[in-house]
């Protein structure tokens, strides 16, 4: 039977497949846009809620730094609370969104994804239009939303430790920022491991039709039992998301070295457009590793080898140091009596 490269077959589907990167970006940027235009229109709307003396503008024209900083502390005083709700208002139709968008967006590429491995695997069989299990899409970005909100109280959570080692009658900077710096990176490391299982998970409400919690533990059983398999796939990949990144930022360079010959709006425009051209360039990424851990997961098991018939046994070897009969010497003739 011919072997299989995970890896190889999930960068296959993604050239062979583009509209499956395509319907990736264009759910994922429908987000970005939205979350782009809410942003826009809450920071014009809670800048034009702030009262601006006439005192306030005579400080910003003086273009003195200290001065200017004196206007704006006293524009921004008394804003925060409006500042905290419009943020958390934002992030709450975000969350929302994006559960919703996310689950139909990651079905269809799901679905998209399984009938091309199964046909390339299984291509005698008749082909079967697999669906995926919405309920447990939603339920999975649902928690993939609260591993979000818990990383966020977490890290809440660190400046107040840290305000605790380093209080204002005894202050110590330096410790406060340690051990900032390593529960954060202890919060970072647990949300991302989390989110890139319930990641994984998801391909198992398309594979085997399974609830939330099932397709946990389906994805926990598949790095175990498949470590090695499942490694190489994330270390390939990764390594060309590691390239992409490395090569847009070298060509962000470029606008930004020109600045002072080029206009700033095709500086902006440039960066822009690098920028747009790497987050598609990983959205194609992520499909051809998710193809890739699906390939693992419908690859074919190899067969047994077949034992080799038992071997004659051989015949016994002469000993050379025995004696036979050509070697004994002939016995003289008996006398006549």
């Amino acid at each position: 039977m011919k072997r299989f490269s995970p890896t190889a077959e999930g960068f296959r589907l993604m050239f062979r497949r583009p509209t499956v990167g395509l319907a990736e970006v264009s759910w994922r940027w429908s987000l970005g846009f939205e979350f782009t235009f809410l942003a826009t229109v809450s920071s014009l709307e809670f800048l034009d809620t702030l009262p601006v003396t006439n005192g306030d503008i005579f400080l910003v024209k003086t273009r003195q730094p200290f001065l200017i900083a004196q206007a704006i502390s006293h524009i921004l005083r008394g804003s925060a609370p409006r500042a905290v709700l419009a943020a958390l208002a934002i992030c709450a139709a975000m969350a929302i969104a994006w559960t919703f968008v996310g689950s139909f967006g990651r079905a269809a590429t799901l679905n998209s994804l399984l009938g091309a491995i199964r046909s390339r695997f299984s291509p005698d069989q008749p082909a079967t239009p697999p669906r995926s299990r919405l309920r447990t899409l939603l339920g999975l970005n649902f928690l993939r939303i609260g591993t979000l909100f818990a990383a966020a109280v977490g890290c809440i959570g660190a400046l107040l430790l840290a305000h605790l080692v380093s209080p204002d009658r005894d202050p110590s900077p330096g410790s406060a920022f340690a051990i900032f710096a390593l529960v954060l990176l202890l919060i970072s490391a647990a949300a991302v491991m989390l989110n890139w299982f319930l990641s994984l998970a998801s391909m198992f409400a398309c594979t085997v039709q399974a609830d939330t919690f099932t397709a946990l533990a389906e994805a926990v059983s598949l790095c175990r039992d498949r470590f090695g398999a499942v490694m190489a796939v994330s270390s390939w990949f990764g390594l060309a998301h590691l390239v992409a990144f490395f090569v847009a930022s070298s060509a962000v360079g470029v606008p930004l070295g020109l600045a002072g010959l080029l206009p700033p709006a095709v500086v902006i425009g440039g960066v822009v457009l690098v920028t747009l051209l790497y987050f598609a360039i990983a959205d194609f990424l992520y499909i051809g590793r998710l193809a890739a851990y699906l390939a693992i997961v419908e690859m074919p098991p190899m067969p047994e080898p077949v034992p080799l018939p038992p071997t004659p046994e051989a015949p016994p070897r002469v000993d050379q140091d025995e004696l036979i009969l050509s070697d004994v010497p002939m016995l003289p003739a008996s006398l006549p009596s």
